[in-house]
């Protein structure tokens, strides 16, 4: 009997853990593009990313002083502040190409995001 009940709690536990399984959705990787603030420069200064995906943007600040992540285009405005580092999303986006810009160097710090 305990031999025959054990068999059925197994049983059971293996459906649960099937049926959980199943049910849990999967979830790909979001995208992540790393972008350096290195004398008032944005480094990468342009990149791709994937039309009509989200993608993560990690900005490091290696500068003294803080700089703002700035954007009409993606309609982004982020502060970074000095020696950190500040992460946000984009997209997903039609193809096209979105400028951005250092308020506190606009002469230096420009770039631009290319979504194919």
């Amino acid at each position: 009997m305990k031999k025959k009940l054990l068999n059925t709690t197994i049983a059971l536990g293996l459906g649960v853990t099937c049926t959980l399984a199943i049910l849990q959705p999967s979830y790909a990787a979001t995208p992540e593009v790393q972008i350096q603030i290195h004398q008032g420069r944005f480094i990468p200064s342009e990149f791709e990313i994937p039309a009509n995906t989200k993608v993560k943007l990690v900005i490091i600040n290696q500068d003294d002083t803080p700089e703002e992540f700035e954007s009409y285009d993606l309609n982004r405005e982020v502060l970074i502040k000095a020696n950190s580092q500040a992460s946000f999303y984009i997209g997903p986006l039609s193809p096209g190409r979105f400028h951005f810009e250092g308020e506190f160097s606009p002469m230096t710090a420009q770039g631009v995001v290319i979504v194919k």
